[in-house]
């Protein structure tokens, strides 16, 4: 079992836990008062990229932020042939396990990068359990491969790297894996200074482990394989339930793609905005997110 790591200095007043499901343990921040609100974070990061803004929305809200399956402190199975143990299926599937453990039957989400994406499978397999989504810097995963081109390819070259078969990638990087994920990072971060350093330092720890690195090939690789069939099997689904795109204005998302009018093509009610930063506003421009949130929410 691994040690369960707090950070109160940086999310105050929150607590940490590993909760079971699905056969896999999901590490899990949880903090506040009010109605629940799932927050989800992306490659490379884990849930303390919420950190300038949850304490914020614990004020209002009791905010569930996962490591999710195979980042941070989660789980990190081995990944299958087929890649379905990290689908965006089964991913979003643990997170309603956990908020159904946490006793919330329904809730808001706000994913963003690949939480984003399991937000978008979450809603369109349980329905129900979705009240609110907020979706941050994506377009949607079939969309961006489908209309991938030069410049895509050349901005984004991790959905091209990490899909090649195992173990070409895993080692790889494994001969300077800080040199890989802070190159990630300051490649779509836009306003310099804006990671805290103590939360670089738990990216870093977190991405020195061979497992951690592994699940987040195999996270892209069922993005590219498994995730588009179940995209296609949904073709004529759409997501029914309120939808704000958020992006940042300085990022590839919003220069290569109508965010919005992509996301208009999966769902009936969707509003956005550009905010003034790079990939990350959660951690770039915080008070600007925290607006828009609170508008929404």
């Amino acid at each position: 079992m691994t040690a369960i790591r707090k950070f109160p200095d940086l999310l105050p007043g929150f607590s940490w836990r590993d909760i079971e499901v699905n056969g896999v343990r999901i590490r899990t921040a949880t903090g506040g008062n009010g109605p629940p609100l799932l927050m989800l974070h992306g490659h490379p990061q884990m849930h303390l990229t919420w950190h300038k803004v949850a304490p914020a929305l614990a004020k209002r809200f009791t905010i569930v932020a996962p490591d999710l399956r195979g980042y941070g402190d989660s789980a990190k199975p081995e990944g299958r042939a087929d890649h379905a143990n990290y689908s965006k299926r089964a991913m979003a599937d643990d997170l309603v396990g956990v908020m159904h453990q946490l006793g919330f039957e329904r809730f808001m989400v706000v994913g963003h990068d690949r939480g984003g994406r399991v937000a978008h499978r979450m809603v369109l397999d349980s329905p129900q359990a979705v009240e609110k989504l907020v979706l941050i810097d994506i377009a949607p995963t079939a969309t961006m491969y489908a209309r991938t081109n030069m410049e895509f390819a050349r901005r984004y070259f991790w959905w091209f790297f990490l899909i090649q078969p195992a173990p070409l990638p895993e080692r790889l990087i494994s001969g300077d894996p800080d040199f890989f994920l802070e190159s990630h990072i300051a490649g779509q971060i836009k306003i310099p200074g804006s990671v805290d350093p103590r939360v670089m330092a738990e990216y870093r720890r977190c991405y020195a482990d061979p497992a951690m690195r592994h699940a987040a090939c195999e996270d892209y690789r069922a993005a590219a394989g498994i995730d588009l069939v179940h995209d296609a099997a949904d073709a004529d689904k759409r997501i029914e339930v309120p939808l704000l795109a958020l992006w940042g204005a300085r990022g590839t998302v919003g220069a290569l793609y109508d965010v919005v009018e992509t996301w208009r093509e999966k769902a009936v009610d969707v509003r956005g905005y550009a905010i003034d930063c790079g990939h990350s506003p959660q951690e770039e421009a915080p008070a600007e997110l925290l607006h828009r949130l609170d508008a929404f929410l």
